[in-house]
This record gives C-alpha cells, structure tokens and sequence, in this order.
C-alpha cells in the first residue's frame, strides 16, 4: 500500500491503465518520447535501440484503432527511421514478424512494454516544487503509462505544508523515511541546477536507482543508478544550430543584434 494523489491504494499494473484491446490511449504517448521510461531493458539491446523503443510504442498508439497489423515500413515512416533498423531493433524484444503480413499490434505493444519494465507500476518522488515541478506534478499523463507521484519534496518552509496536485509538500528532510515507505522506484530532480547534486546523493542513498534530472548539472552517480537528462535549453540550442545552418535561412546572429 502507499499513498498517492489519488489516495491510499495498492500499486496497479500498467495493463489496468490502458485502453481496450492493450492499445495505448494517443493521449498518453508524451511521457516516453520524454525519455521518462527509467525502468529495466535488457542490457543486451544497445542503448541506441533503447532509445528507440518508446518511440515504437508510441507509433503503435497512432495507428488506427482498428489496425491489427503493421509493417516496418509503417513504423519506420511514422519514427522517422528506416525499415531495416525497425526490424533490426525490434528483434532484440523478440519480435520477428511474418513476411508479408508484418507484426501484430497487440503482440508488439505486449513485447515493448514487457521489454521496457511497463507491465508494473511504478511510485515516483518529485523533488523541488517551483514552476516546473509544479507542472509536473499535474500531470495526469504519467499515470496512463504506470507512473504514479506519490510525495513531492522542496527545502522552502513556506512550501512544506501546502498542497500541489492532491499531494501535500514535505520537507527534504523526510525524504529517505518516504522513499523507502511508499517503495519509490523512480526519483525526479526538478531543482534549481545549484541544489540538484545534492538531491541526486539524497535519492541514492535512500536506494533509488532510476533518475529522471531536469537541470543542466551532470550529475555525478554510481554505476547501478539510471540518469536520463531532460535539459531544454540544450535542445533549444541544438534547434538553433540547425537554423542556422539550414539552406535559405535567415538566422537571427546574436552578435549583430545590437548593431
């Protein structure tokens, strides 16, 4: 048992969050493409593939609800990939397909997420309840795909106390007793860049393994623990590049702005 926005309740497997037939709900397909899945894949599939996997699961999801069958073209349009790197990346969840016909979307979506670790749910601890972690918090996407908020955490005393999303705030200071009382698998850094390191240790020592790190720091971890960057100003730089670099455009130069 552990307690939840939604109240006190047992932890339920992702299968009793989806849609009819096993398919994933379109409306629930951001938090992969996030790079939020955080949970076991075979060490054997190359990091690469890994990668891709949640974008495989989310191509099944548009496809129509009556579709029972899909090729690796398909899927390969809608990822923006080839086909033979479709198939190749999907025999390492063990799906081979037919020839001819293609892969079946059940059975696909059924190996994808047993190869992600989504047949289970999962309780997941937000620590720093600013802007962004206020935004988190409301979510209600990351429940479709297993993942359940259960505390929220913040060092401002003013914070402590109040409530964000059906979640009461608490102190840093409770955070390895709530870890290991509502069984957390999964920690979420949405700190100033400046505390994150030291939340980071905190998760750590509390037995997490999986860490989701939405500030520019690097963090320094241990070889077991998982740390998936989400970093957005980063990405907006890597667009830049691109804008810059693209034929016919008309990039903005910082440095003859004030000319």
């Amino acid at each position: 048992m552990r307690r939840s926005k939604h109240g006190v309740r047992p932890t339920c497997g992702l299968r009793d969050t989806l849609t009819h037939s096993g398919r994933t709900a379109p409306h629930l397909l951001w938090a992969p493409v996030m790079g939020f899945i955080l949970v076991d894949v075979k060490s054997s599939i190359p990091a690469a593939t890994v990668a891709r996997l949640p974008v495989y699961l989310r191509c099944l999801g548009d496809l129509t609800p009556m579709q029972s069958t899909c090729s690796s073209e398909e899927l390969a349009a809608i990822a923006g990939v080839n086909s033979s790197q479709v198939r190749k990346d999907l025999s390492y969840v063990g799906s081979k397909g037919v020839r001819g016909v293609g892969y079946g979307v059940d059975d696909l979506g059924l190996e994808l997420r047993s190869a992600l670790g989504l047949t289970k749910g999962y309780a997941v601890v937000i620590a720093g309840v600013g802007n962004l972690g206020r935004a988190l918090s409301n979510y209600d996407g990351f429940a479709g795909w297993g993942f359940d908020v259960v505390a929220l955490f913040d060092s401002d005393p003013a914070k402590v106390g109040t409530e964000v999303g059906g979640l009461t705030i608490d102190a840093m200071d409770d955070l390895e007793r709530i870890v290991k009382e509502r069984e957390v698998g999964i920690g979420i850094v949405a700190t100033p860049a400046g505390s994150a390191q030291e939340v980071a240790d905190r998760f750590t020592a509390a037995g997490l393994r999986s860490i989701l790190n939405f500030t520019p720091t690097v963090l320094q971890v241990p070889d077991a623990v998982a740390v998936r960057r989400v970093d957005l100003s980063t990405e907006l730089q890597i667009l830049t590049f691109y804008l810059q670099n693209s034929s016919g455009s008309a990039a903005h130069d910082p440095k003859t702005a004030s000319d």
